[in-house]
């Protein structure tokens, strides 16, 4: 636990009114290397449950867009029964709890990843993505037209900036060259890895942090799972994966190798980058020469099938 002087009276009254019965915070404590968003419990005890609370960053230009999409996403997902939290009040310009803010009901599990993972688990998170990709929806302006992961970010200029490899290049070309896809779009997560997952066992339990929510292809969060389960346990890892989406969506995948390069670009020649928030997730073992080793193989595989998909 924090000390409550971490958040504002303001903030703290805003979230304990917006819980009802009138309860008051008791304790805090961050879920996030001990900081935002932050789990909050209520006294008088059982009159509320626990809630989540998510604040927005002020140095972040962007935080209005963010929260916008959260929201909208949150609600996409409660309408359609996904694994989500309910979402309990919002306030996006900051006018009620002195600071942008979302509260949401709390998902059982946790999000720390293991150093192993079943086929079962890992089949499971097919399925998680596969339930987003049932639910058709047409871009709009809280949750735009998606193209990939993390799309707020753009890795290519970064790369430009910081440095690239010839493999990463390689794959930007063949992208380039390649049309864009097309058909229906439907609701996508956007950022979907196993630190944005919460668990039980080998079931996944919620799906968190929606601020990169829109309307896509479901190939984006096939692809970013696939690639997130290389990454954390392996190459054979996003078979399993595969498996669990396809077994849970009834059909074969649409152009699978062109969206793991697309998944597998979303990222720096150094995989430094990803090892502190792996650290905090469970996974001290992953630096950025694992990492970088596992990246370049997934992203070599989905290259060569994309040759011999155009053959």
């Amino acid at each position: 636990m924090i000390a409550m002087s971490e958040l504002s009276e303001e903030t703290l009254r805003w979230a304990a009114g917006a819980v009802g019965g009138g309860v008051r915070v008791a304790a805090v404590a961050g879920l996030r290397e001990d900081a935002n968003p932050w789990l909050l419990r209520f006294e008088p005890a059982g009159r509320a449950e626990a809630a989540v609370l998510r604040l927005g960053d002020p140095d972040d230009p962007d935080h209005c867009l963010r929260f916008g999409t959260e929201v909208a996403a949150l609600r996409i997902a409660g309408d359609h029964r996904l694994p989500a939290a309910r979402l309990i009040a919002a306030d996006l310009d900051g006018a009620e709890a002195g600071a942008l803010a979302v509260l949401t009901t709390v998902l059982p599990g946790d999000s720390k990843i293991p150093p192993v993972a079943s086929a079962e688990r890992l089949r499971d998170l097919g399925a998680a993505a596969a339930a987003l990709q049932a639910v058709p929806l047409t871009p709009r302006a809280a949750l735009p037209l998606r193209t990939r992961s993390i799309a707020d970010v753009d890795f290519a200029a970064r790369r430009r900036e910081k440095g690239t490899t010839a493999l990463l290049t390689a794959a930007e070309e063949r992208l380039d060259r390649l049309p864009a896809p097309e058909g229906p779009t439907v609701f996508v997560h956007g950022d979907l890895w196993h630190g944005n997952t919460l668990w039980s066992g080998d079931r996944c339990t919620g799906l968190v942090d929606w601020d990169c929510a829109g309307a896509g292809s479901a190939g984006i969060d096939l692809g970013g799972a696939r690639f997130d389960a290389a990454l954390m346990f392996g190459l054979p890892a996003a078979g399993h994966v595969l498996e669990g989406w396809q077994r849970a969506a009834g059909r074969r995948a649409d152009r699978l190798a062109y969206w793991d390069v697309v998944a597998a670009t979303c990222t720096l020649a150094d995989m430094a980058f990803c090892v502190p928030v792996l650290r905090d997730q469970g996974r001290p073992d992953l630096d950025a020469g694992v990492l970088g080793e596992r990246r370049d193989a997934f992203l070599s595989a989905a290259l060569a099938r994309l040759d011999a998909d155009e053959r």
